[in-house]
């Protein structure tokens, strides 16, 4: 079906430009997770899932793992020599939200620092909240500072100028008090280059995101979109009832260049086979990663739904790989592997 091929797109559609996640990368980003007060007794397994996914990943394109001087040789060890460990600090493994988000202003490229500030003060996170100015200047891209507070997870664009997002997670005292949607929107365009912005509800204080639209929706291709659903038969909650207002809203608007949208289901599993479900557990398949040749995403225990997972994203990405992963412990702390990697457009590191 659909799968654009990975490029860096035309930077001349717009002064600034957020690129689709099938572009073609530099590198990802990721982080290796530091806080046993975060974790606790988990810290060891969250780090074999981060290490797990870095090396997968590394397969692919250039990886590059921040983490704690004190903890880079036990993190190069875990993710192996295919993947660069570098001295940054961080507090956690959550670089979609705490590195920049990447926009193409001509030929250069630039990082949208969103003044990260632990998904509206939930946790307090020091060294997350700076990793932006750490971490741009080491590879010599300039830092544009935000106006408002969000988080990279927040964004779904398709690369032509349609934006995706949920005002839970944005349109929130938690993040930007006193600003209404329309300001928001305005800013978001100027930052990130956008010609239509497209709401969802999302839903309010029940993660720790505030709903992120990655676990949500994610384009596939300009105007097709793949939408989380729940396992079938299961009662009605927060999370499909945001799924059902997603549908209803996307049936009635156009992309920024005035397509309808195909909207493809992409059920989750069967709680009852997810070893280790729970409140927090984010068990969706939405939470994919596009990399330059491969699809990575979660692998729950449910054969079937895992499955069917696999052959909706094949159909979709036929020309890359597909690759399931599992992320138990990961996926127990509310995140997935999009939420542990943040793609840098480019052409290929060497």
């Amino acid at each position: 079906m659909h799968d654009p091929l990975p490029s860096r797109g035309s930077a001349s559609r717009a002064a600034r430009r957020l690129g689709a996640e099938w572009e073609s990368h530099a590198r990802t980003f990721m982080a290796w997770p530091a806080l046993e007060s975060v974790w606790q007794e988990d810290l060891p397994y969250v780090r074999r899932d981060i290490a797990r996914v870095a090396r997968a990943v590394a397969e692919y394109e250039y990886v590059v793992v921040m983490a704690r001087p004190d903890q880079r040789a036990a993190a190069q060890k875990a993710c192996g020599s295919q993947v660069e460990v570098i001295d940054l600090a961080v507090d956690d493994l959550w670089a979609r939200d705490t590195v920049p988000v990447f926009v193409e202003e001509g030929s250069d490229v630039l990082g949208v620092d969103f003044n990260f500030n632990g998904w509206g003060g939930k946790q307090v996170h020091t060294n997350d909240g700076v990793v932006g100015r750490a971490l741009l200047p080491a590879y010599r891209i300039p830092r544009v500072q935000a106006s408002v507070v969000c988080e990279g997870g927040a964004f779904e664009t398709d690369g032509e100028g349609t934006l995706l997002i949920t005002e839970s997670s944005i349109v929130n005292d938690n993040r930007n008090p006193g600003k209404s949607r329309e300001q928001i929107e305005t800013e978001l365009k100027e930052l990130l280059g956008m010609r239509k912005v497209i709401w969802f509800e999302g839903v309010r204080g029940e993660d720790i995101t505030d709903a992120h639209v990655d676990s949500l929706v994610r384009f596939t291709a300009p105007g097709v979109i793949l939408l989380d659903r729940a396992f079938p038969g299961l009662p009605a909650d927060s999370w499909s009832r945001s799924s059902d207002q997603a549908k209803s809203v996307l049936s009635e608007v156009t992309d920024a260049r005035g397509r309808r949208f195909e909207v493809i289901d992409l059920p989750g599993p069967d709680p009852d086979r997810v070893p280790g479900y729970g409140d927090e557990f984010l068990a969706t398949y939405a939470n994919f990663f596009i990399g330059n040749d491969a699809v990575y995403a979660p692998r729950f225990g449910d054969r079937r739904a895992d499955d069917r997972a696999r052959g909706i994203l094949q159909e979709h990405f036929p020309r890359r790989d597909i690759v399931q992963l599992r992320i138990d412990t990961l996926a127990t702390g509310g995140g997935g592997i999009h939420c542990a990697t943040h793609d840098q457009p480019g052409e290929p590191a060497a």
